[in-house]
């Protein structure tokens, strides 16, 4: 078994396919519009194969969940160096770093920034 992919509602579409095309080089797929309801999503396939949905639709409204819910998912950038790279990069291009590149306590070398909707990505080895 594998999980197939994680959906994510946003706002703004455009914006947040771009930000995991520009920063982290996914792919993405053709735009899927539901003309009845107005759904519209974007798959987002990654080099190794993992897939990220972003979905929005009329009447989804930001919302804050500090609680239950998506904690965070991680991204695998292949080295440390690119771990303090991106991160950088990331930052001095106006994106919150929520946690500086540094070895975790299970062992992981990670960062941790916000994309454009406050969904926390960890970018890893």
């Amino acid at each position: 078994m594998r999980i197939e992919h994680i959906a994510i509602w946003t706002v703004n579409l455009e914006r947040l396919k771009n930000f995991y095309v520009k920063y982290f080089g996914a792919k993405a797929g053709l735009l899927y519009t539901n003309k009845k309801t107005g759904f519209q999503s974007y798959f987002l396939e990654f080099k190794e194969g993992c897939r990220l949905e972003i979905i929005q639709m009329p009447g989804i409204v930001e919302q804050t969940n500090n609680g239950i819910g998506l904690a965070h998912f991680a991204i695998s950038v292949g080295s440390k160096e690119d771990v303090e790279s991106l991160t950088n990069r990331l930052r001095d291009e106006g994106y919150k770093v929520l946690s500086e590149p540094r070895v975790t306590g299970d062992g992981y070398f990670e960062s941790v920034i916000s994309d454009p909707d406050g969904n926390r990505v960890e970018i890893t080895i």
